[in-house]
């Protein structure tokens, strides 16, 4: 019997560890026009600079989605490199500014994080 109950117990605890580590508190979430868009940030193994940001919930506001994965490609490169420039992926000549993929409800964002050395 004292086998099973720790067996629940670490599970309960492992449960617990799970959900508040997927959250952000309310009092940290950056609301873009007036909402929440939960926010990643994926990068290539091979170069950790190559990343791209995707932000959910884009059926509450495009415009919005679009400012929250920015938002998380500049926080990215800043706390993994120090630096907020980005040479942003899929831009065409002349053009400036990131390019956004929307697919679904979610918007995203590709680049590179700049180092100057």
């Amino acid at each position: 019997m004292r086998g099973a109950r720790a067996y629940r117990v670490a599970g309960l605890a492992l449960l617990c560890a799970a959900l508040v580590a997927g959250c952000t508190r309310r009092e940290n979430r950056v609301l873009f026009d007036g909402v929440y868009y939960p926010a990643r940030t994926s990068s290539e193994r091979a170069d950790r600079r190559n990343f791209t940001a995707t932000a959910r919930r884009a059926g509450r506001g495009v415009e919005g989605a679009r400012k929250a994965a920015v938002h998380e490609a500049t926080r990215y490169c800043i706390e993994n490199f120090g630096t907020s420039a980005i040479e942003w992926a899929g831009v065409r000549e002349g053009q400036e500014g990131p390019a956004y993929v929307q697919s679904g409800d979610r918007v995203s964002v590709s680049g590179t994080c700049i180092i100057w050395r």
